[in-house]
């Protein structure tokens, strides 16, 4: 398939201005293909050459003003369209298109629990050629006009108000100017909960058998979504700019959400069957509320080329957070960026394939590139740039900013330039010096403290319970790095009550680099010094050896939950970067995990000491002592949570329990029982939890499975048995997952990812040996055959990540050098190898 080149955007939206789209899509052909008609009017500012984009099963026909063309013209998936004269144009195409199950285009999903069929569209980022002809790039934005044939008792949805014209045709009201990639359709006979706000219709949406789940928490999404757009309104002088807003939880989808205009998509694991923490609810609240802010910033206006689709999210991401915070229950989400999004920024930004938030347009030459550069930086870092970009301009000029942008660019298109001029406008501060420094670089700084007396004494290595002087202490630190940096510092000291506890005596700001030196301070010296307290900063800290003797005694005692998220980051990286030993951060975690009450910190701790820690950077013989470690943890929270008061907290120590148990018999009396003692009780998700464990452990068979499989015989049920087939240790049953994953093409994307997550297992390190060099070869070649989606799964989920050893990493590295790699798998293998070279680091430490 070719890609298109951002040059060649750039000539033909030079030559060719697309006025209006009418499409007209038949559902009701069968099981695997659909018929699609689009007209598109557009002019021509003089004569010359260009190319519409489609990706038919079958081209019927093309006519350009009415004469027709040579369907031959069509070349992979561009159809030519020569010698254009100047002036308006109609072209018409009809072709027959293939339905997905990879979650790109037009996906098609049969639902096991009740039989029922539903189809949606994810066009992002050029997939909407899978769905209907189109000039297919972000700044040729054009009014859609969608007609949909769906089968009698469907529903269709799409970005403007559904007509139901009777005999299963639809009609979708002309939408303003939208870019193509952000067209909208979904069908079937979904479960609808509508409303009214702000005289636009409201509207949820999910698969028939998820509607007891969705009318549950109706109440809640709508809650939120009406305090998000109502917060909206406030900071943004544009009204929302669409006819409509429905949000549709759609199966299979492979991201969290797809901001389409009035039409958002969600993957449907959002509306809840099983428990979920509080947390889990807040994540939930943020995408709705990420996904809203892009009804402005992406959608109102839009990138004018893919390399600047941190804009979209960065902004989106930033708004997401803060929106939250400011208009709902959920006051504390920037903890849970902190220890979750940001780390993932941090991870990002440290491998070969980091990249400027704000990449040069040169290095995004297409959009195979493009595709590369939803990440962590583009998401976790941007959205941290943004955080301190208002916090130095103040809330009141950066909205004035983002207002004059909105203003400038509506219905249109902008790019960073264009973005940063808005914001100068509004501000007597340099933006632009700002948008060099921390936009146009690579790579996150460590921030090394220095703490000494006024006299010398107490430095910053000593151990001792001392303070010193009273004269005063001194703070200097060394930066690895050269960004400008203006943080927060926090000084704490042992209460005097308890001293298991830790009371904040000051927090004060400082420039990095310090041009005047040392910032001395007055009193003693703290018993902890926190760089970067509030999280404000981007910047790896460290804690000097005083500080870190105090956080190993006082951790879960620091009053502030984003101060404790800060210090476990610190040894979070301090691990990564070989540091500190990794069995210390789970001692850490042993003494603290059991006292602490923020969820947020409590998970991305357990998930770091169970997925990293355990099961790659510790060697194998140490890791059942690590999973002991996590196991008594999880009791001792369980314990703790027998009051009923903290079910979040339970919930979290029990799923944990389950995962690190490394024997089976109080996990299968959990299972027979259908309880934890004491509670939960067992719901889906936490019986196919056990279930894994225990097919991972040897300790059921496939008979089991397929018992579960006939009590749940939902989509995730579905998953829940692929996944627990591919982890049983039995050689024959790794050979027919191995097959299922690389040697046939029938497995949808939901159902891949969870045989690929099920494959390999630390406790099965000898039985799928022979299985690692297999995949370096069988990978490279699934990917050409099922595209970039499963080329990003196999890289992702397939991926041998319990081989910590050198042979794999050759292997790994020589598969790099073949030049037929696809370019979502090639990243994927390049951020998966330099992990193995950091956990090789760390054993080797």
């Amino acid at each position: 398939m070719s890609v298109l080149m951002r040059d060649e955007a750039q000539t033909r939206a030079q030559l060719i201005d697309v006025h209006r789209y009418t499409v007209a899509l038949d559902l009701t052909t069968g099981d695997e293909t659909f018929e699609s008609r689009a007209a598109i009017h557009f002019t021509a500012r003089a004569a010359g050459d260009t190319f519409v984009e489609l990706k038919p099963a079958l081209l019927r026909s093309v006519t350009l003003d009415g004469q027709p063309l040579d369907t031959a013209g069509l070349a992979e998936n561009r159809l030519a369209l020569p010698g254009l004269t100047a002036g308006e144009h109609e072209l018409l195409v009809e072709a027959t298109m293939r339905y997905s199950r990879t979650g790109e285009g037009m996906h098609r999903f049969t639902d096991p629990t009740d039989g029922e069929t539903y189809v949606y569209t994810q066009m992002f980022l050029e997939d909407v050629q899978r769905v209907f002809a189109v000039f297919d790039q972000p700044d040729l934005k054009a009014v859609f006009e969608l007609d949909v044939t769906a089968p009698e008792g469907w529903t269709v949805l799409g970005n403007s108000v559904a007509t139901d014209e009777g005999d299963g045709r639809w009609s979708l009201a002309p939408t303003p100017p939208i870019s193509t990639y952000l067209v909208a359709v979904a069908a079937g006979p979904w479960h609808s909960v509508r409303t009214e706000h702000a005289g636009l219709p409201f509207g949820i949406h999910c698969r028939r058998s998820l509607a007891p789940h969705l009318d549950i928490d109706a109440d809640e999404i709508l809650t939120i979504t009406r305090a998000c757009y109502d917060r909206y309104h406030e900071k943004f002088e544009e009204p929302y700019p669409f006819d409509s807003y429905d949000q549709a939880f759609v199966p299979e989808f492979n991201a969290g959400a797809m901001e389409n205009p009035g039409l958002v998509t969600f993957r449907d694991e959002f509306v809840y069957r099983s428990a979920v923490t509080d947390t889990e609810r807040q994540t939930r609240a943020m995408v709705i509320a990420h996904e809203m802010a892009h009804m402005w910033f992406g959608d109102l206006v839009t990138l004018t080329w893919w390399d600047d689709i941190w804009l979209n999210e960065s902004f989106a991401e930033y708004m997401g957070y803060q929106t939250l915070t400011e208009a709902t229950r959920y006051t504390d989400t920037w903890v849970a960026f902190g220890i979750d999004r940001k780390s993932w920024g941090y991870d990002a930004d440290q491998r070969p394939s980091t990249h400027p938030v704000a990449p040069d347009p040169d290095s995004v030459p297409d959009t195979a590139a493009a595709m590369l550069n939803f990440d962590g930086i583009s998401y976790a870092k941007g959205a941290s740039a943004l955080r301190q970009l208002v916090a130095w301009l103040g809330e009141k000029d950066f909205l004035a900013g983002i207002n004059t942008h909105f203003a400038r660019h509506k219905f249109g298109n902008a790019t960073l330039a264009d973005f940063i001029d808005s914001l100068a406008a509004s501000t007597d501060r340099d933006v632009h010096r700002w948008a060099e420094q921390w936009l146009r670089t690579t790579g996150v700084d460590t921030l090394t403290p220095t703490v000494a007396n006024v006299n010398g004494g107490g430095n910053g290595t000593g151990t001792g319970n001392g303070n010193g002087s009273e004269n005063g202490w001194t703070l200097h630190v060394t930066q690895h790095g050269n960004r400008p940096h203006r943080i927060a510092v926090g000084a704490y000291d042992r209460d005097l009550v308890d001293p298991g506890r830790l009371a904040l005596r000051d927090r004060f700001e400082i420039d990095i680099p310090q041009q005047d030196g040392p910032t001395v301070r007055a009193g003693r010296r703290p018993d902890l010094v926190v760089l970067n307290d509030g999280d404000l900063g981007y910047a790896k800290v460290r804690l000097d050896d005083r500080s870190w003797a105090t956080a190993l005694d006082c951790l879960s005692g620091i009053p502030d939950p984003l101060t404790r998220a800060v210090v476990w980051n610190a040894a979070r990286d301090m691990v990564r970067d070989g540091e500190l030993a990794p069995t210390a951060y789970l001692e850490a975690a042993r003494t603290h995990l059991p006292h602490e009450s923020d969820l947020a910190v409590v998970q991305g701790v357990l998930g770091f000491a169970a997925t990293q820690i355990a099961d790659r950077y510790l060697a194998p013989d140490d890791r059942p002592a690590a999973l002991a470690g996590l196991t008594a943890i999880c009791r001792a929270l369980i314990r703790r949570t027998e009051d009923g008061n903290a079910p979040g907290l339970r919930l979290t120590a029990v799923r944990h329990f389950i995962s690190a148990a490394t024997q089976p018999d109080g996990i299968q009396d959990w299972l027979g029982s259908d309880s934890v003692p004491g509670g939960p009780e067992l719901d889906p998700e936490l019986r196919w939890r056990i279930l894994y464990r225990l097919a991972v452990l040897g300790a059921v068979d496939d008979s089991a499975i397929t018992d579960e499989l006939a009590r749940d015989p939902s989509a995730t049920g579905q998953e829940g048995a692929a996944r627990c087939r591919a982890a049983l240790p039995d050689g024959d049953a790794k050979a027919a997952a191995w097959e299922r994953l690389f040697l046939t093409d029938d497995l949808s994307n939901h159902l891949f990812t969870a045989t690929a997550q099920g494959f390999w297992q630390p406790e099965q390190t000898d039985l799928v040996r022979k299985y690692v060099p297999r995949f370096y070869t069988d990978a490279v070649e699934l990917a050409k055959r099922r595209g970039p989606a499963i080329a990003e799964f196999a890289g992702r989920h397939a991926f041998p990540v319990h081989a910590v050893d050198p042979e794999s990493l050759r292997l790994g590295e020589e598969s790099l050098t073949g030049p037929d790699i696809l370019p979502a798998l090639r990243r994927k293998l390049a951020d998966q190898l330099d992990d193995l070279r950091r956990a090789l680091r760390v054993r080797e430490g």
